[in-house]
């Protein structure tokens, strides 16, 4: 056992109570989305509201928020609008672009400019494409069998098209703009059932206008960008970088120097992470950075994919993986081998986090539990172990309620995968934990 962890009595959390305060009921999905919040459907992103509040109970002023895992920016977001410094990192090319476009001040006058020269292009080619224009937009579509498979003839062309005209803006950061507006139509312009989480195709589906989907959702964002460059610091306006530090890259490896971190606030993935995966795909086969999902999916944290040879060497700083472990029985190897290599990418994380942390900083981890195949894991009291035993400790667990999350809420229990509501008897993921731990 590990001494230092016993007087914590973290073997189980659910009898602290739940503090209302952080779950945040009053608000609405329009106050959650404010600014740009909203450009990109991300799964199971914490709201803004609860990150300001950590963000300003935590920091002064000029102080260095990191975010290990930022996925689509939040933590930067309400970081640079609360006046501090703000760095993040995230494995997934989608979640960075996101995360750059959101957070960048734009030219508004030029951002119109361009909504303008698109609307017009898309008017001519509504009534007739010039067979040049139309060889040179597929062109530049990534060659994967999964588009064809996502988009049918008519979509895939309007697609190419939009694509086409996209990459033909100068500016990168208007480019950006304009390719995250484009993946966030995706979806909708696919052949994807529309209200399913998972990837289902529905080939009944209605066939939507591209065109018109795509300038709705521009002129949507530039109106919140619009209010986003209102809300900014003089000088965050004027030299953004020196504030914002992102990066696409592995949460192990943070782009800081030793103690240079002030607070780090993250909402890591769960064990399942491969699932997020599977949500960015449309995008990322347009945006050319999936080849196969099996290889997509290996990069993400703890991935069942990923084949750690030290896996059954690593110690990973807690007795209570090793008890979830023993309740599975030895044909679930899959399984196994996924939570450990989970629970060993977490580690290095937390050790990471550490490294870049000011003595006496604090890293906010907002985690649930959840239960599969009838075996509870407990993500927030096995974070806290092993974030106890490499140097860290307690400072305050928050326990609060969650009014809802862009995943799917409940789980079939004899197999552990997400289901329809229709046909789920467990609920995932009701309430959820900040721990807030100190570096000692």
């Amino acid at each position: 056992m590990y001494n230092d962890v016993i007087s914590y009595n973290i073997k189980d959390f659910s009898s602290i109570s739940l503090d209302y305060s952080w779950s945040f009921s009053d608000k609405t999905i329009k106050d959650t989305a404010y600014i740009t919040h909203n450009y990109y459907t991300y799964p199971a992103k914490f709201i803004p509201q609860l990150v300001s509040r950590l963000i300003n109970t935590y920091t002064k002023g000029k102080e260095l928020v990191v975010d290990p895992f930022m996925g689509s920016g939040t933590t930067i977001i309400e970081s640079i609008v609360n006046k501090r410094y703000a760095c993040g990192v995230d494995i997934n090319e989608i979640a960075y672009l996101i995360s750059k476009v959101k957070t960048t001040p734009l030219d508004i006058e030029l951002l119109k400019k361009e909504y303008l020269i698109l609307e017009e292009k898309f008017t001519n080619y509504s009534v007739l494409v010039e067979k040049d224009i139309l060889v040179k937009a597929k062109n530049i579509v990534p060659e994967n069998d999964r588009i064809d498979y996502w988009f049918k003839p008519k979509q895939k062309e309007e697609l190419s098209l939009i694509f086409y005209s996209i990459f033909e803006i100068e500016n990168i950061d208007i480019r950006d703009f304009y390719l995250a507006a484009f993946a966030q139509i995706l979806k909708t312009a696919s052949i994807w059932l529309q209200k399913s989480i998972k990837p289902t195709r529905d080939m009944k589906k209605k066939e939507q206008d591209c065109y018109n989907l795509f300038l709705c959702q521009a002129k949507r964002m530039i109106k919140r960008h619009e209010v986003y460059n209102t809300m900014l610091d003089k000088d965050f306006i004027s030299d953004i970088n020196k504030y914002r530090k992102i990066k696409c890259g592995d949460s192990r490896f943070l782009p800081l120097k030793d103690e240079e971190a002030d607070f780090i606030v993250t909402s890591p993935p769960y064990v399942t992470s491969y699932e997020y995966a599977d949500l960015h795909q449309l995008p990322s086969l347009w945006f050319g950075y999936l080849d196969t999902l099996p290889e997509f999916r290996e990069k993400f944290i703890g991935s069942s994919y990923k084949n750690r040879d030290d896996i059954d060497n690593i110690d990973l700083k807690s007795n209570i993986i090793i008890e979830t472990i023993n309740k599975f029985s030895n044909n679930n190897k899959k399984k196994i081998r996924e939570i450990k290599n989970y629970y060993a990418d977490m580690l290095e994380s937390f050790i990471e986090m550490k490294r870049v942390l000011k003595s006496g900083g604090k890293a906010a981890i907002v985690i649930g539990n959840t239960q599969f195949k009838n075996v509870d894991i407990l993500n927030a009291e096995i974070f806290c172990e092993q974030m106890l035993n490499i140097g860290f400790k307690v400072f305050d667990i928050i326990h609060r309620e969650i009014p809802s999350k862009m995943l799917p809420s409940t789980r079939d229990s004899s197999t552990g995968r997400f289901a329809k509501t229709s046909s789920m008897d467990k609920l995932v993921y009701p309430t959820e934990y900040i721990l807030i731990m100190e570096k000692v």
